[in-house]
């Protein structure tokens, strides 16, 4: 064990480096937004920019942001059309693509993508994609961390499978410091899921620069665990594609899925088994198409359609025209929460979804193995999203959707406190379980040893797990409450 006194000094320099990973864009944007009328005379959007001691504007025509201003646009107008700058308007010096990300992208991830783009001004959105603050490069820069941008950085420079793949094998490294450090097993999981989509989204961005130009506007999703923010150590490709096209259109989208699934499994993200990817068919359509998968999934009521809930809708954009895949969120959540009949055959499987605890509180386990996937993380996964549908929710991870579900009065305190320790604890227990099995060179899985279980978390698993025992019963009453509220 390391003795804290003899570190001190050393925890004390390390400590401020891991904030990236812990805060969020939420928590260090700057609200509200300053936007201008695209007609605005640069002269006019100058005095705002000062009078508000901000570098950036937004531009907006008919309550729409078409682009943004910044100080250096300013400056180039100046340098091109001197005096004559003043009475340009917005629109012409605007710059209309607009890099942004959402309130809850962890710090890290941001700091990579600014360095990237050299941009001194980010954007920051809500889950519906409307711009609801704005950080800049000073407030990010104070707070970064060297193993943080070393990751991003090489993410974002990346150009081939063996560069991805790189960054993907720094993961076990980042996630034991992370976890040496005492960060949140929940924070960690997010950690490694933003890494992995920064992957699969500089995946995409390479698979567009082999490709003619998309027929129409298109945003890459990341679905199931990924979405959800809660990945660990053993990737996989979950994802899906939403475009503004046609049905006619569907050529380039199935090149772009093909060569993405091709490219992020030679990175080291394999093929999904269950085929869940952009290459295949049924995940990637046109809105309508979407609309109406969607439509039929909610009304056949078939085992196929409940499995698919159970990838889709945890549901997050992370390349493209992200709010095609916001706007499908909310379509899919509304017709999810009209039917009644849906949600109670979803809770029906999510009962069905035991804890991996018998009678006499033992353990069940099969050849000396527990399954801590099956029998923890899949019950408390699928009761929290059921909740999440009929509430109405569009928080994708298991602990915001409990917590949101809370603050409605459905759930007691005593009860929620149970079943964040509870996922804590599974989570910090598959983690150090898969590092120790990289460690070894086996490959690392869901399924413990419990003869490698001290005591302690043996016991500490068994009250978790009984906890999880509750969870058909608070489903039950967020079903039943709601629906004569």
């Amino acid at each position: 064990m390391t003795d804290m006194g003899d570190h001190a000094s050393d925890d004390s320099r390390r400590l401020p480096d891991l904030m990236p990973y812990r805060r969020r864009l939420a928590e260090v944007m700057r609200q509200p937004v300053s936007s201008i009328d695209a007609d605005c005379p640069l002269a006019q959007a100058a005095q705002a920019m000062t009078a508000e001691n901000i570098g950036v504007l937004l531009v907006r025509r008919h309550d729409q942001v078409i682009g943004i201003l910044t100080e250096r646009d300013l400056t180039r107008a100046l340098a091109q059309h001197g005096a004559a700058s003043a009475a340009l308007r917005a629109e012409a010096v605007m710059t209309p693509q607009i890099i942004s990300l959402p309130q809850d992208t962890l710090m890290f991830r941001a700091i990579g993508r600014m360095r990237r783009f050299n941009l001194r001004h980010l954007p920051v959105t809500d889950g519906r994609g409307a711009y609801i603050g704005m950080v800049s490069a000073r407030a990010l820069l104070r707070q970064r961390a060297t193993e943080a941008q070393s990751v991003a950085d090489a993410i974002e420079a990346a150009t081939t499978a063996p560069e991805l793949n790189a960054a993907r094998a720094s993961l076990p490294a980042l996630c034991r410091m992370l976890l040496e450090e005492k960060l949140e097993p929940v924070e960690i999981a997010a950690v490694i899921s933003g890494i992995y989509a920064d992957i699969t989204a500089r995946a995409a961005a390479l698979v567009e620069q082999l490709l003619e130009p998309a027929p129409a506007p298109w945003c890459l999703l990341m679905l199931g665990s990924g979405g959800r923010g809660e990945s660990l150590l053993v990737p996989d490709q979950d994802n899906a594609i939403i475009h503004a096209g046609s049905s006619e259109d569907d050529g380039w989208y199935a090149r772009a899925g093909t060569q993405l699934a091709d490219l992020l499994n030679a990175a080291g993200i394999p093929y999904c088994k269950g085929g869940v990817m952009a290459m295949n068919t049924a995940w990637r359509g046109a809105q309508g198409q979407w609309r109406a998968r969607v439509t039929e999934w909610v009304r056949r009521h078939s085992a196929e359609a409940l499995l698919n809930v159970d990838i889709f809708f945890d549901l997050q954009p992370i390349h493209g025209e992200r709010r095609l895949g916001e706007n499908l969120r909310r379509e899919a959540l509304a017709a999810a929460r009209a039917s009644p009949l849906f949600l109670r055959l979803l809770a029906e499987q999510a009962a069905q979804i035991h804890p991996a605890i018998g009678l006499f509180g033992r353990l069940r386990e099969k050849e000396g193995l527990i399954d801590l996937k099956l029998g923890g993380l899949l019950p408390l996964v699928s009761a929290a999203r059921c909740m999440a549908l009929k509430l109405g929710l569009t928080e994708t991870g298991t602990q915001a959707r409990l917590r949101a579900a809370a603050a409605r009065g459905l759930i007691e305190a005593d009860d929620l406190d149970g079943l964040l320790q509870a996922h804590d604890l599974i989570l910090r227990l598959l983690l150090r379980q898969q590092l120790a099995a990289l460690a070894a060179g086996t490959p690392p899985g869901s399924r413990l040893p419990l003869d490698a279980l001290p005591r302690q978390d043996r016991t500490r698993l068994k009250a978790a797990l009984r906890h999880l025992e509750l969870l058909p019963d608070m489903v039950q009453n967020v079903l039943t409450a709601t629906a004569t509220a």
